[in-house]
């Protein structure tokens, strides 16, 4: 399986009439925040997969819109799917979303750590539902912010969650897709293991491939 992750930059590889060919064998996107709305619903035409995301701290427009209404139809029969603080099973992979970055100057979609592990409690009882029934909490974390010291910076804005630490401690996603930190370095680290789970830094596009079958 190949999941196409995208965050803070419209990529030219992506944002491409060479979309259709280049990534014909994605069977998932999954945006990491900070991106328009008309990119995703670009994807979501060309590609005809379907595509969640969480939001950033930039482009908000339509964050008050997607807590009330959550979805978003686009495309060919497919839509956006905004999974902020849900959990929802895609192409057979249990995906959490949990978007927004650090608090540091009282903005909208910003947390306290301790803010965050509320929206991390809400996932609870749904990931326990799933460990008794599907045999694991989830696969995919999908993050806008990194966690603490992981592919972080020092500065407030950029500064990582160390709840997502515990997190992934506790119920060991095989992924964490994070976005927020840009990548301006061809040599700079992408991807991190910490405990049993490999952490992405999605900025412009990553691909996975999980070397498993669709379920």
């Amino acid at each position: 399986m190949k999941i196409l992750c995208i965050s803070d930059q419209i990529d030219p590889l992506v944002y491409s009439s060479a979309i259709k060919e280049r990534f014909k064998d994605v069977d998932m996107v999954l945006s990491a925040g900070d991106l328009p709305m008309d990119y995703l619903d670009f994807i979501i035409s060309s590609l005809n997969r379907p595509l969640l995301f969480v939001f950033g701290n930039h482009n908000l427009e339509d964050l008050n819109f997607f807590n009330k209404e959550m979805n978003l139809p686009a495309g060919r029969g497919f839509g956006a799917t905004h999974i902020g603080s849900r959990i929802v099973i895609e192409e057979g992979m249990i995906v959490a979303g949990l978007g927004g970055s650090m608090r540091y100057n009282r903005g909208e979609n910003q947390f306290t750590n301790f803010q965050m592990y509320m929206e991390i409690f809400k996932l609870i009882p749904a990931m326990l539902f799933n460990r008794l029934f599907r045999g694991r909490f989830l696969d995919v974390l999908l993050t806008h912010a990194s966690p603490m010291d992981i592919h972080d910076r020092d500065d407030p804005c950029h500064r990582g969650f160390k709840a997502f630490l515990w997190f992934m401690r506790v119920f060991k996603p095989k992924y964490l897709v994070h976005g927020h930190i840009h990548l301006y370095d061809l040599s700079a680290v992408r991807t991190t293991g910490y405990n049993k789970t490999q952490v992405i830094n999605a900025y412009s596009h990553y691909i996975i491939d999980t070397g498993e079958n669709k379920l």
